[in-house]
C-alpha cells in the first residue's frame, strides 16, 4: 500500500515501536509487527494486531501498573 502520510513510498513488512498513555499509565510495546513507509518512518498495523494491543494495554492498566515496556508476543 502506499503510505498514506507523505504519498512517497510503498509500505514494507518490518517492525514498529507502539506508545499507548492515559494519565499517569504509560505502556511501551517493541518489536509489533507492521507495515511501515520508507520513506517517512509511518507505521501500519493489522486489525488483529491492533486489537491484540490494545487488550493487552487495558489488562495492563487493570493490574495497576504506572509504566512498562515490552516486547510483542
Amino acid at each position: 500500500m502506499i503510505c498514506l502520510i507523505c504519498r512517497q513510498a510503498e509500505t514494507l513488512e518490518g517492525l514498529t515501536s507502539v506508545t499507548f498513555e492515559r494519565d499517569e499509565f504509560r505502556l511501551e510495546v517493541k518489536r509489533v509487527p507492521a507495515r511501515v513507509c520508507p520513506s517517512c518512518g509511518e507505521a501500519y498495523v493489522e486489525e488483529e494486531v491492533a486489537i491484540r494491543l490494545l487488550s493487552d494495554a487495558e489488562a495492563k492498566s487493570a493490574q495497576g501498573a504506572y509504566q512498562a515496556v515490552h516486547e510483542y508476543q
